[in-house]
C-alpha cells in the first residue's frame, strides 16, 4: 500500500467532501443519543501543508485555499472554514485536517469514533494523534472492509460510517461494494457515505448501478466536475454516495454545490449533479 494523502491534503475533492461530512455530523450532534462514526481509511488525521509532500503538489492551493479566500460563503461553510482556521492562527495555513480530527471536533462524552488505518507508518502517527482520548479508537493495520463486519452494528445504535479509499487498485469499486453488502445485512438503518474519484463518468455509473443492485432503504448520489471529464487518466472530479442520508443533507446542497463548482472549477465544463440512485419506498 503506497498511497499517501499529504500528497492531496486540501485539495478540491477533500473540500467537497469535509464539507459534506461536516453536514452529516451537524445532524448527528443534534440529537441527544449517542453516536457512532467508522472512519474505514482514516489517514494520519493531520497534514502539514507546508512539508514537502504537500508542496511537492500543491493542491492544497486550488482547494482549501480557494475556499478560505473566498466571499459570500454559503452559511453550511462556516464551519469548517472555522475549524481549518483554528488550526493556523495568523495569515498562514499550514495545517489541514483530515476527516478523522473534523469527526473528533463533533464527539460530546458519550460518542465514540473508530480508526481504522492499514498503512503501518500512517496507523502509527495515526494513533500518536488521537493518544489520550477515550472516545477515539484506533485500529492499528487494520481492514476497513474487514472492520464492516468486525465493528458493526455499534452499541450507540445511530452512527455514521465513512468509506474514503485510496483507489490504488482496479478492484476498489468492487471491495466497497462487496464491503457495503456484509454491513447492510448487520446494519441496515445506519448512514454510510462514499467518497469515489471521478475520472471516467461511465465507471461512476458501473459502481452507481451495483449500489443500486445492493436494494439499500435509500441512497443519493452527489458528483462534482472541475472540468469535462474527456481524459480518463485525470482526476476530473469526485463523487459521494450516502446510503440513508442523514435528514437535513440534500436541502444545503443547491446553495453549497453551485458554490463549489465555481470554486474549484479547473478547466471547461464543472458541473454537480445531484440525483436519486435508490428513492425511498
Amino acid at each position: 500500500m503506497n498511497y499517501r494523502h499529504s500528497y492531496h491534503a486540501g485539495n478540491f475533492a477533500d473540500v467537497v467532501k469535509h464539507a459534506l461530512q461536516l453536514i452529516c455530523l451537524d445532524y448527528l450532534q443534534q440529537k441527544e443519543k449517542p453516536f457512532f462514526v467508522l472512519d474505514t481509511h482514516a489517514g494520519i488525521g493531520m497534514y502539514d501543508l507546508q512539508g514537502e509532500q504537500a508542496q511537492k503538489t500543491g493542491e492544497w492551493e486550488q482547494g482549501i485555499g480557494r475556499l478560505l479566500q473566498a466571499e459570500n460563503r454559503p452559511a453550511c461553510l462556516e464551519t469548517y472554514c472555522s475549524l481549518v482556521r483554528s488550526l493556523n492562527p495568523g495569515d498562514n495555513l499550514r495545517w489541514y485536517p483530515g476527516s478523522p480530527w473534523l469527526s473528533q471536533q463533533f464527539l460530546r462524552d458519550h460518542d465514540q469514533l473508530g480508526l481504522c488505518e492499514l498503512h503501518p507508518d500512517d496507523a502509527e502517527e495515526l494513533a500518536d494523534n488521537f493518544a489520550g482520548d477515550k472516545r477515539v479508537k484506533v485500529y492499528r493495520e487494520e481492514n476497513g472492509y474487514i472492520a464492516l463486519k468486525a465493528l458493526l452494528p455499534p452499541p450507540q445504535k445511530r452512527g455514521l460510517v465513512l468509506i474514503d479509499p485510496p483507489f490504488e487498485t482496479t478492484t476498489e469499486f468492487n471491495d466497497i461494494v462487496t464491503g457495503l453488502k456484509h454491513a447492510l445485512k448487520r446494519w441496515n438503518t445506519g448512514s454510510y457515505v462514499i467518497w469515489y474519484p471521478i475520472k471516467d463518468p461511465m465507471v461512476t455509473g458501473g459502481f452507481q448501478q451495483m449500489i443500486r443492485e445492493l436494494d439499500p432503504p435509500k441512497a443519493y448520489a452527489v458528483d462534482l466536475l472541475i472540468r469535462h471529464a474527456e481524459d480518463a487518466t485525470k482526476l476530473n472530479g469526485c463523487g459521494m454516495l450516502f446510503i440513508n442520508p442523514p435528514f437535513g443533507l440534500l436541502e444545503p446542497l443547491e446553495e453549497l454545490m453551485p458554490f463549489l463548482t465555481e470554486l474549484l472549477a479547473q478547466g471547461e465544463g464543472a458541473s454537480w449533479q445531484g440525483r436519486w440512485v435508490v428513492a425511498e419506498s
